[in-house]
């Protein structure tokens, strides 16, 4: 949900491809004609993405650059949340958690940053989470993946300085999406309609890491002191 609406609010005329790499492709096929029918002229393709399949994500961004040529923006958001505190520590459950936000991040970013440093341009959005900045022990496998994820992201942006690719690191807080049906909605929660309009913001005035609601910022450095 928060990638479409970031892709709603980043869209404009004269773009001339938008491709979408999801999991599930039959789940974007409402989104794609609602994209075709606002914008008649641009090509909206489906690829298939599985954070798991590690071994793919090379040849995923290779078939799409040779489908469309150069990736000018790349909006990575995806992840799990996992079940119950218990059970997301004791069962499977916390490894494909850790494997989906942490290991699947890194090999798609790594890819992403290697495709836009050959062409010298890019620009590459990695949706995070305020949940990294101090993991708490309602979900520590969740929390836990995301630092490591957000970790990974700022020594990425910060090896592509110079590059000519920018990375943003966007810190929601508790978004209310299906992700997030079933819980209680935390302080400061926001919307995928407002962290859109803040990436957008952010990749116009050049950020490498924004927060939405911005608040969070400060709130977050308390929180990591106590």
């Amino acid at each position: 949900e928060i990638g479409q609406a970031v892709i709603r609010e980043i869209m404009q005329v004269g773009v001339a491809n938008v491709v979408l790499a999801v999991r599930n492709q039959a789940s974007v096929t409402q989104f794609k004609d609602e994209l075709q029918g606002t914008y008649p002229g641009v090509n909206v393709s489906v690829h298939q993405f599985d954070a798991l399949e590690f071994e793919s994500h090379d040849s995923l961004i290779a078939g799409i650059v040779t489908e469309v040529g150069d990736i000018d923006v790349a909006v990575a958001a995806f992840g799990v949340l996992g079940g119950e505190p218990c059970e997301s520590l004791l069962a499977t459950d916390a490894v494909q958690v850790a494997q989906v936000n942490y290991t699947g991040t890194v090999s798609l970013l790594g890819a992403l940053a290697g495709q836009m440093q050959r062409q010298s341009h890019g620009k590459i959005v990695y949706l995070s989470s305020v949940a990294g900045e101090r993991v708490r022990r309602g979900n520590p496998v969740y929390g836990s993946s995301k630092a490591g994820a957000d970790s990974f992201a700022q020594g990425l942006s910060d090896r592509l300085v110079g590059s000519g690719v920018t990375l943003l690191i966007v810190r929601p807080g508790f978004v209310a999406s299906k992700m997030t049906a079933h819980l209680k909605p935390a302080p400061f929660a926001t919307t995928p309609g407002a962290v859109a309009v803040a990436t957008a913001k952010g990749l116009a005035g050049g950020k490498r890491i924004i927060w939405v609601p911005g608040l969070l910022r400060f709130v977050f450095s308390i929180f990591r002191h106590l």
